[in-house]
């Protein structure tokens, strides 16, 4: 008669590295906001998801505006793409008269840049996109 020996392993499952992803994530989106607010013409920025909202811009007076211009845009683009059947919103470009807004959804988090007519929105959307 041959004895054996049973061997058990424990198995721990955990969300952590997730939660690290997830903080990961932010935090490099986070840095490449705060070098597109470096790039020429760029006015600021608004970062916002299901936790947080962070808003820098070089006038702290329009805020508000821009903060209701950057929601109001969404919401109506992904209104928009639902009635038109176009799919999944990714992005979008508002060109007015003086300023642009470039609006972009990452992961969960939707974020608006804005930025001078002459800014180069092509730049800041491929480096928003590097998470």
């Amino acid at each position: 008669m041959v004895k054996r020996k049973l061997e058990t392993e424990e198995i721990t499952t955990t969300d952590e590295p997730v939660a690290i992803e997830t903080a990961t994530c932010q935090d490099k989106l986070h840095t490449n906001l705060e070098e597109v607010k470096t790039f020429d013409g760029v006015v600021g920025y608004i970062l916002r998801n299901t936790t947080s909202a962070s808003i820098d811009l070089k006038d702290p007076a329009k805020i508000v505006d821009y903060a209701t211009l950057s929601s109001t845009a969404f919401e109506a683009t992904e209104e928009l793409s639902e009635i038109f059947e176009m799919g999944d919103f990714q992005g979008m470009i508002v060109n007015g008269k003086n300023l642009r807004m470039l609006s972009l959804i990452v992961d969960e988090n939707k974020i608006s840049v804005f930025m001078q007519s002459n800014a180069d929105a092509e730049k800041i959307m491929r480096k928003i996109q590097m998470v």
